[in-house]
């Protein structure tokens, strides 16, 4: 399955979060790469084709949200799992609403994040919203 995934981005500003998980992903035979921000994030995607962006929602300066909205609607296309530590339901609605296809809080368990994304990748399964 990991092959067929194409790259993943992590947007995550905690380097140790964004490390960890890149390794994790990176071991389980995904193409992994990690940014610190919002906006890196856009100007990576400008330039590179990423299958799905894995990203945090509290970050200094373009939070997770407004990313998530910045992406959309640029790049529709893409995929995007939320995660974060301060977990709730408003935070929760409003990425479901603008796209998010998941949101799983931290810290990410490896195997609620591969059953995440084996429902978002099963053929014949349209994810974006």
């Amino acid at each position: 399955m990991a092959q067929s995934v194409g790259k993943i981005l992590i947007v995550d500003d905690e380097e140790n979060a964004r490390i960890g998980l890149s390794r994790l992903l990176s071991q389980e035979g995904y193409d992994v790469e990690s940014v610190g921000d919002g906006r890196e994030a856009l100007d990576y995607i400008r330039d590179h084709q990423v299958s799905l962006v894995i990203s945090d929602i509290h970050m200094p300066g373009m939070n997770g949200l407004v990313f998530l909205r910045e992406l959309h609607r640029h790049h529709p296309g893409i995929n995007v799992i939320m995660i974060t530590a301060y977990g709730g339901v408003e935070s929760y609605l409003e990425a479901m609403n603008l796209g998010a296809f998941e949101y799983i809080n931290k810290p990410v368990k490896l195997n609620e994040l591969k059953s995440v994304m084996s429902k978002l990748f099963r053929p014949g399964t349209t994810a974006t919203a």
